[in-house]
């Protein structure tokens, strides 16, 4: 039997509540195997840790996750302490720490979800976002000087290496080619950004070279906001920088019927450390506490921890009993319309499961 280690780093606000959620989903997918087994650490950093202790996390922070196989995050962010901190602090850390160069970030209509376009269909909308993870608009490079003073000035360096830029987009094609419509758009802002995109529109030229076989287009990241309401069937799996595919995939999800569904993927994909799987939709700091959140973004987080693991068959499952959960509308939560609590989606789709039907993994 396979033993994987899995960190919980649950974080700050809503992450408290959705990433117990998520390890008893995977407890009781365990429980119905006789191929594969958990074991959890938590990790309680996050603000409440720096309230503690001045830092998001200790220092040999990393040290302690290096041979964890995956890791499922909550969130990162605390009305009392700066954003900046909070997510250089911890999230970041661990992105840049492990090399996750590569964000992923799925999205598609689930069954039952309503989406805010009037004449989308759920098979036009079934997008793979990869987000460049690790340097670009958040590579951290700038600083300030003269503070207070009216002659302050500040920086910040979107930083582009060729090593960088080549290697999410070489990710991104294999992506696209893995996938039945063998379909990338490159995302850019070249005709305004000319040094760096620049580079990148060129490297993704080098790079699709590689790939006869996928068909590729390149879009200009405002257009790309356009396209994305009002021709979402034209679109399949998209590549763009940190920046730009951190605002594209929020909206992305938003079009999907809300941020609370969606998952995202921080992939190391020379596997040399692991991988960091999470919800998108922030600490929620309004809704904490309440019971309201929806788990089904963490759930789907372990959909993709479980494929990255190997397991294609139990993530399969889980995917299933997230889809007849989503189908009934009275298991809703209110970021959905419906008034559901995330214990009663939580039992739902571990009863789905755990089901009779269900085989072992």
């Amino acid at each position: 039997m396979k033993r994987y280690r899995i960190a919980t780093v649950p974080g700050d606000g809503i992450g408290k509540e959705v990433i117990p959620a998520g390890r008893r989903l995977l407890e009781t997918l365990a429980a119905g195997s006789r191929s594969f087994a958990f074991d959890f650490e938590d990790f309680d950093w996050g603000g409440d840790y720096y309230r503690r202790f001045g830092v998001m996390m200790p220092d040999n922070g990393l040290d302690e996750l290096r041979d964890m196989d995956a890791i499922l995050f909550g969130s990162a962010g605390d009305p009392d302490i700066p954003d900046h901190i909070t997510l250089w602090g911890l999230r970041l850390k661990i992105c840049q720490g492990f090399d996750q160069y590569a964000n992923v970030r799925p999205t598609r209509i689930l069954p039952g979800i309503d989406t805010p376009l009037k004449r989308c269909g759920p098979k036009d909308l079934d997008w793979v976002i990869v987000r460049e993870n690790t340097e670009g608009e958040y590579a951290g490079v700038g600083g300030r000087v003269h503070q207070g003073q009216p002659i302050e000035a500040a920086t910040d360096v979107s930083m582009m290496t060729r090593v960088g830029v080549e290697r999410v987009l070489r990710y991104a094609f294999e992506l696209a080619r893995s996938r039945p419509r063998r379909q990338l758009t490159v995302v850019t802002k070249s005709n305004a950004q000319r040094h760096a995109m620049v580079m990148w529109d060129e490297i993704a030229h080098e790079v699709a070279a590689e790939f006869p076989d996928v068909r590729w287009d390149k879009e200009l990241v405002d257009a790309m906001t356009a396209r994305m309401v009002n021709r979402p069937a034209s679109i399949d799996t998209v590549v763009a920088t940190n920046l730009h595919a951190d605002i594209l995939s929020d909206l992305a999800a938003a079009l999907a019927g809300s941020l609370g569904i969606a998952p995202t993927g921080n992939i190391d994909p020379q596997r040399r450390y692991p991988s960091m799987f999470e919800p998108i939709h922030g600490s929620a700091f309004d809704i904490m506490g309440q019971g309201l959140a929806n788990p089904i973004g963490t759930f789907w987080s372990v959909v993709m921890l479980l494929e990255h693991l190997g397991e294609a068959e139990a993530a399969a499952r889980v995917m299933s009993a997230i889809e007849q959960v989503t189908a009934n509308r009275a298991l809703h939560t209110r970021d959905l319309g419906g008034d559901a609590t995330l214990q009663q989606v939580t039992d739902a789709v571990c009863a789905a499961v755990a089901g009779p039907a269900a085989k072992a993994a």
